[in-house]
């Protein structure tokens, strides 16, 4: 799944939850400006990254005072380079300086998100192997992030708990076994597909026999792995994760998996390096 826009209720209660933890009863430094004090300002890029939350800052400014105009000389997947202007904003001085943060909180984040979901696309890109998300999103930017990835050129696992099964260690213990689980799962919502965590080569071949459409292959070595392939080859699709870098993605790539999936894409980020300045 890609996700290829987030629904703009989403963004709205993003930027309504951030404006209010950083505003609170009111902006007291912007107050000691001028109330029909007018500005340009610019924003731009220390650093060479892919841009992504266009939306947000918009979402941002529009909440403050929509009368602000943004010109844009960017979208969302663009590379850009350190020192590019990414927009440029007019209007009330008081209200420019009172989003600034949450708007650039929201950019620098979602681009990082992007550009380091660039750097694993690419580390695959010899291969026919995707490279998927995971649930390890900042909490409240789920959407925002999984968006993220996709303007890096990655793809999404499922959104949530609610849209797909993953069977994991723990769900199998509690519920005895793999095909116990898999029995429950397809009893509860068979039109849904079913993935299941193995460890070994035994839980592989019980989560075939039991009529899985996936497996993770969790932490499986370089060897291991090829073997999993070979066997889940025609029969399910098969996905590898746990302790992916970039230094050893492709390697994992080239065993024939389907899919790898890594938490790195929305948690390992470092935010992008913004600035905006008034002219």
């Amino acid at each position: 799944m890609t996700l290829l826009h987030v629904p703009q209720s989403i963004i709205e209660e993003n930027v309504f939850n951030a404006l209010k933890e950083d505003i609170g009863e009111g902006d007291i430094t912007a107050e000691l400006i001028p109330q029909d004090n007018i500005s340009l300002a610019t924003v731009i890029s220390r650093e060479d990254c892919v841009f992504c939350g266009l939306d947000w800052f918009e979402e941002t400014y529009r909440q403050l005072d929509d009368e602000i105009l943004i010109d844009w000389s960017v979208d969302d997947g663009d590379n850009i380079e350190a020192g590019q202007v990414i927009c440029t904003l007019s209007g009330s001085s008081q209200n420019i300086v009172t989003g600034e943060r949450t708007a650039l909180n929201f950019v620098q984040t979602l681009s990082a998100t992007a550009t380091l979901s660039k750097k694993y696309a690419t580390a695959v890109k010899d291969t026919g192997t995707k490279i998927l998300d995971t649930r390890k999103t900042i909490p409240g930017l789920r959407m925002a992030q999984k968006y993220a990835v996709s303007c890096g050129g990655c793809e999404n696992h499922r959104l949530g708990l609610f849209d797909a099964f993953l069977i994991k260690e723990n769900h199998i213990h509690a519920c005895q076994g793999i095909k116990n689980a898999i029995d429950e799962a397809r009893f509860y919502n068979p039109e849904l597909n079913i993935e299941v965590e193995v460890e070994n080569l035994d839980e592989l071949q019980q989560a075939i026999d039991a009529g899985t459409d996936r497996v993770l292959l969790d932490n499986f070595d370089i060897e291991t792995l090829k073997q999993a392939v070979d066997i889940c080859n025609g029969k399910i699709i098969s996905e590898a994760s746990g302790n992916i870098t970039l230094e050893n993605i492709n390697e994992i790539a080239k065993t024939g998996v389907n899919f790898i999936s890594t938490g790195a894409l929305t948690k390992d980020i470092k935010a992008v390096d913004l600035s905006m300045r008034f002219d």
